[in-house]
């Protein structure tokens, strides 16, 4: 994302520090523990990628309203991964302990909804344009819970299907990058369908490259151990596929796995070829949402700057 920053120097540097200290702002001053928590939630930093995307689809020299909308997905993004790591019992989140690990149940459980109730406060303005982007980003946040509560659903559950466990990820994951996309786009039908589409494409692989990760590690590099998902009985591609390839693998119990056991399981997934395989679809929908640009009614840096970030999520797994 370097990169980006780099070829929008003359004004995505300074809409990214505004979000920045928006967020400052808003998860402060709330007292102790709950603003101190939230405070070193956003203090442990993260891509900001989503809200990028906002940016860029809002064009050069981002509006105080396309700000906050990118202040509002960060901040729904950051609540949900702190509501999952207590539903996970979570102990780390990017190489430190989560606000569960450190404060408990009750504490992160508060922490999440202030994250959440701060995203909308951000976007309760009388603009026109706002209430269009309280209704993007509320319909975004059905489709996490709809997609969290899938995942406790398929829990442990180890004959899913390539098709539910996408449907899931697009509820989960790529629903926030396509939302990011269109709350930073303009209201014009043909250019969101565009916009929706690549945000969903790039979120897809981005959640499937993240389960390559999960599998083959290394914990310094994803902040957590080798082979969480498997210890939460989430069940993912690299699985899915072993699985037709290594028959054993699908009579798996993964109940009651301890780390040591879920690592000699990612050892025996890798050996199938499956991860080459997700690598593999990751790409090719990376270069269809590339390719979806291309035709689209963009301006051409805003093109050339989304197919950077388009590649990048392929390129920082390489």
């Amino acid at each position: 994302m370097t990169q980006v920053l780099d070829a929008a120097q003359a004004w995505l540097p300074r809409g990214m520090a505004e979000v920045e200290r928006r967020l400052t702002e808003l998860v402060g001053g709330h007292g102790e523990p709950l603003g101190g928590e939230a405070t070193a939630t956003l203090a442990a930093g993260g891509k900001r990628l989503r809200p990028m995307l906002v940016l860029l689809c809002a064009g050069e020299a981002p509006s105080e309203g396309s700000v906050r909308a990118a202040t509002a997905v960060e901040l729904v993004h950051m609540a949900t991964l702190v509501h999952d790591d207590v539903l996970d019992d979570a102990p780390l989140r990017r190489g430190r302990p989560t606000v569960f690990a450190r404060a408990g149940r009750p504490a992160a459980t508060a922490v999440g909804d202030l994250l959440l109730s701060r995203a909308f406060a951000e976007l309760a303005t009388p603009a026109p344009d706002d209430r269009r982007r309280v209704g993007l980003l509320a319909a975004a946040s059905v489709a996490l819970a709809r997609g969290e509560l899938a995942q406790r659903r398929d829990a442990y559950e180890n004959s899913i299907s390539a098709e539910r466990y996408l449907e899931r990820c697009r509820l989960k994951t790529a629903r926030l990058f396509e939302c990011a996309c269109l709350i930073g786009g303009e209201p014009d039908a043909a250019q969101s369908e565009t916009l929706a589409g690549f945000g969903r494409e790039i979120g897809l692989a981005f959640q499937l490259l993240d389960d390559v990760l999960d599998v083959a590690g290394p914990p310094e590099r994803t902040g957590k151990a080798r082979g969480t998902d498997l210890l939460d009985g989430t069940v993912t591609m690299p699985l899915i596929l072993a699985r037709e390839r290594d028959r054993s693998l699908g009579a798996l119990d993964l109940r009651g796995l301890d780390p040591a056991a879920a690592e000699e399981i990612c050892e025996r997934i890798a050996a199938t070829g499956a991860l080459d395989w997700v690598r593999a679809d990751a790409r090719a929908r990376v270069e269809a949402a590339k390719a979806a640009l291309r035709s689209a009614a963009l301006d051409d840096q805003r093109r050339a700057l989304l197919t950077m970030v388009a590649d990048g999520v392929v390129e920082r797994y390489s």
